[in-house]
């Protein structure tokens, strides 16, 4: 099996950035998209990510999350959880969609487009080597850097 090109993109992150796929060639990268800053599930995941990076860096992995948020709240997520790495701000679905993470979900009985948790794990030659999709956080993160670690 031949793993598939990650799509591309390019847009605004915390810390002033702009991130784009293509200038990340040559690192491992993990993105993990989630549906919104501040609630309990995102947040443990998130917090999961934060504790286990050292480890991703020492395996030559950039860590990225990814949600709809604005980049201010990007920012005070990112602030409250003193995180390592930056989050990306994707208000117009770009990356979501190149991705394929926007699900209809059922929240309090109406249907309502949101994004399926899910996680990228991008090679140094910039090919989808592994994803998860519905993922359900407890223990994730140690499970990506596992991969990560046997890439």
């Amino acid at each position: 099996m031949s793993a598939k090109p990650a799509p591309d993109f390019s847009l605004p992150a915390t810390g002033s950035q702009t991130v784009s796929l293509a200038s990340l060639r040559g690192r491992k990268v993990v993105i993990y998209f989630y549906p919104k800053d501040n609630t309990p599930g995102c947040t443990n995941e998130t917090r999961d990510f934060a504790a286990l990076h050292a480890e991703f860096e020492a395996a030559g992995c950039t860590i990225f999350g990814v949600s709809r948020d604005s980049l201010k709240s990007h920012e005070n997520f990112k602030a409250k959880l003193e995180l390592p790495f930056e989050l990306i701000s994707d208000p117009e679905e770009a990356a979501c969609e190149a991705f394929g993470v926007m699900k209809l979900k059922n929240m309090y009985g109406k249907q309502v487009r949101g994004i399926e948790r899910s996680t990228f794990l991008i090679d140094a030659d910039g090919s989808i080597a592994r994803e998860w999709r519905g993922v359900k956080v407890p223990g994730h993160a140690a499970e990506v850097l596992a991969a990560v670690q046997a890439l």
